[in-house]
C-alpha cells in the first residue's frame, strides 16, 4: 500500500512545532486540584510529549513538568501542563488523531500521521479517539483539516530565535491549557529526579 501523500508544508509545519518543545520546561500551579490548597515545589519530572520521524530516523521530544506536594491534603500534583489527563503524548498529537479519525479508520489515520513524521501505532491511536469525546478546533490549510492546537504552536515555533526554548505559558495557551481537569497525581507515581535549581521550592 502506497503512503498517504501530504502536503510538504503541512509536514513541515507539524515537525517545527513538535520537536520545538524539545526540552520545556512547565512549572507553574496555582494551587492543588484536588482541595485548592497551597503546594510547595516537589520535583521536576520529565514526560514523552511525542516521537518524531524525518529522513535520519526517529527521536523522541521530551518536556519537563515541576510537581508539587499540597500542604493541605498531602496529594502531589503536576504543573499545569499540555497533557489529556491519563495520557502519555502531548495534547496536540491526540489533537491530530482525533481530528483524522474523524475521517478515515484509525488505522489510516495512524498511517497519516506516519507520514507527517509524527510516530503513533495503530492501536493508540483508536484508544485516544475512543476517550477524547470533546470536539476538537480545527481549520483547513493545504487541503487538510488540522487541530488548530497544531497550527498555533506552528505559528508560535516559528517566532521563536534558533537554539531557544519556547515558553511554557505560551505552549499552554496555544494548547488550551488540556491539564486543567487532570486530577492530582498518586501518591506512589515514581517520577525521574532532574537535577535543576529550585525545585524544593515554591
Amino acid at each position: 500500500m502506497k503512503p498517504p501523500r501530504i502536503p510538504p508544508m503541512a509536514v513541515a509545519i507539524i515537525q517545527n512545532a513538535f520537536s520545538s518543545l524539545d526540552g520545556t520546561v512547565f512549572t507553574e500551579l496555582a494551587a492543588c486540584p484536588e482541595c485548592g490548597g497551597a503546594v510547595t515545589g516537589h520535583d521536576l519530572k520529565e514526560k514523552q510529549f511525542a516521537v518524531i520521524a524525518d529522513e535520519n530516523g526517529t527521536r523522541t521530544i521530551h518536556v519537563k513538568v515541576k510537581r508539587f506536594r499540597c500542604r493541605e491534603c498531602g496529594r502531589l500534583c503536576y504543573a499545569d501542563e499540555p497533557f489529556y489527563p491519563d495520557t502519555r503524548i502531548g495534547s496536540p498529537i491526540i489533537d491530530l488523531c482525533v481530528t483524522l479519525s474523524a475521517t478515515m479508520p484509525a488505522g489510516r489515520a495512524a498511517r497519516v500521521l506516519e507520514a507527517m513524521g509524527v510516530i503513533v501505532d495503530r492501536t493508540s491511536c483508536l484508544l485516544y479517539v475512543k476517550k477524547h469525546t470533546t470536539e476538537i478546533p480545527t481549520a483547513d490549510v493545504f487541503g487538510m483539516r488540522l487541530p488548530l492546537s497544531v497550527l498555533s504552536l506552528g505559528n508560535l515555533a516559528a517566532l521563536v530565535p534558533e537554539g531557544e526554548r519556547l515558553a511554557g505559558a505560551d505552549v499552554l495557551a496555544a494548547c488550551g491549557y488540556p491539564s486543567g481537569r487532570r486530577p492530582p497525581v498518586a501518591a506512589h507515581e515514581p517520577a525521574q529526579q532532574v537535577p535543576h535549581e529550585g525545585s524544593d521550592s515554591d
